[in-house]
Parts: structure tokens; sequence; C-alpha cells
């Protein structure tokens, strides 16, 4: 299986990544290289966390 991760600079340094496909599936990396591991295991290990609380959240999809 392959997903896609969104990768951003962390502002006290390294990485913090989320896979969108998977609802509260993030992590963080000091380099790409352990961000790359730590993915791998936060996607292996998210369907034991359960589904995250969706309390205060909205989707709003827009069409542009």
């Amino acid at each position: 299986m392959t997903l896609k991760a969104i990768i951003h600079k962390a502002e006290e340094g390294g990485f913090w990544a989320e896979v969108p496909s998977l609802p509260g599936c993030v992590t963080q990396g000091d380099d790409l290289d352990q961000l790359r591991e730590n993915l791998r295991e936060a996607i292996e290990l998210w369907p034991e966390a359960g589904e995250p609380s969706d309390a205060g959240q909205q989707i709003l999809e827009v069409a542009v």
C-alpha cells in the first residue's frame, strides 16, 4: 500500500508529517530519514489508535 504524507518544517527544528487519508495520523522527526521511519511506524499503528475525536472540527469542501 502506498500513502501520501504532507511534510512540514517544524518551527523548533526538524520536521512533522500528517497522512491526510488517515485522520489523526501524525508524527515528527529530527531529519527526513527519522521522519520516514516514524511515518512507517505511525501508519502501521494507526488502526490500533482508534478514530480521533471530531469534536469541534468541520470539513468544508470548496469548488474553485
